[in-house]
């Protein structure tokens, strides 16, 4: 892109794969503290206390774990339409759908990995009964403090077979500037991070270790600061989920996170990310090298081998 394009306002919502369909819900509602919307016979419709949107978790009943689709919201119908055709020009159209409880109408199409996405505009927008409206008019939700207590969606980590071809794709397709990436020492690269709008990043890619397309790595939701973070790992711990990884913080985009895994085997992180937002037009893209990652997390932390390994769904005879 020339110069940055807003036809995509944010990351609405990521569906989310479960064979333990009631394992996860328990963890999503109870310990990880999502509050449930709505429902239909397979999904479970879940969103953040700050969502305003009416869902942005999709959790669907399925023989495997992994993605389902991912779906952002343009900035209004005329930029939908804008980027439906750059999209259909670009061959990778799968076609329009009625939406679901969450939203009207949505154009799908597929990344170069195989992964689904959707854009859509028109939106519902989450409406609190009593006993969960807020003092405040500017909250969706009042707080509930239930579990983690997680306040709104970040973003999403998707494993891909090349991070290249799906750099070239990203900015094509949504718009996407390249914000932070990893150049390995032979020219490859091992990751990029993309923002739509003006967060550090909506949505990372990095490389699939078993060269299988089409998997997912994490998804994110936010909490106001570092001691939330803590916190939420002791509730873990109290309910017997399984901490991958931290809480530290990530040296690429100075993320302090929190990784766990659901009943599932789905990764799932919290994260406080600060105030960190890309202001400036001309942002030039931060390129850390394979030497900057061999030192580790910011602080030095080595990071846990099976981050590179593990995604959904799995890879039989993968190492983890």
């Amino acid at each position: 892109m020339s110069e940055p394009c807003f036809d995509v306002a944010h990351l609405g919502h990521v569906e989310l794969f479960t064979n333990k369909f009631d394992e996860s819900l328990d963890f999503f509602v109870n310990v990880y503290g999502l509050t449930e919307s709505g429902r239909d016979e397979n999904s479970v419709y879940l969103r953040a206390w700050d969502d305003y949107e009416f869902h942005s978790l999709k959790l669907t009943k399925s023989d495997t774990t992994g993605v389902g689709h991912i779906g952002y919201r343009a900035s209004s119908e005329a930029a939908l339409q804008r980027r439906v055709k750059v999209i259909e020009e670009m061959g990778c159209g799968i076609g329009w759908v009625d939406g679901d409880m969450g939203h009207g109408r949505a154009y799908r199409f597929t990344d170069p990995d195989g992964h689904v996405f959707e854009l859509y505009y028109d939106t519902v927008k989450y409406q609190a009964p009593e006993s969960e409206k807020p003092a405040l008019k500017n909250i969706a939700q009042r707080y509930h403090g239930r579990g983690a207590a997680v306040r709104r969606i970040d973003h999403l980590n998707l494993l891909a077979t090349s991070v290249e071809t799906i750099r070239d794709f990203m900015q094509q397709a949504l718009g996407s500037r390249v914000t932070e990436q990893i150049m390995l020492d032979s020219g490859e690269l091992a990751g990029c991070w993309f923002t739509v709008n003006n967060k550090t990043y909506d949505i990372a890619y990095t490389k699939d270790a078993t060269g299988t397309p089409g998997r997912f790595h994490h998804v994110t939701y936010a909490l106001d600061q570092r001691e939330d973070v803590l916190r939420a790992a002791d509730i873990f711990l109290e309910n017997n989920v399984f901490i991958e990884t931290g809480p530290h913080k990530h040296a690429v985009q100075g993320t302090f996170f929190l990784y766990v895994y659901e009943p599932a085997g789905n990764r799932v992180e919290v994260c406080n990310a600060g105030a960190r937002l890309i202001l400036q037009p001309d942002w030039e893209t931060v390129t850390w090298t394979e030497t900057d990652r061999k030192k580790g997390q910011a602080w030095g932390l080595k990071t846990i081998s099976s981050f590179h390994t593990h995604g959904t769904p799995p890879v039989p005879d993968a190492a983890e």
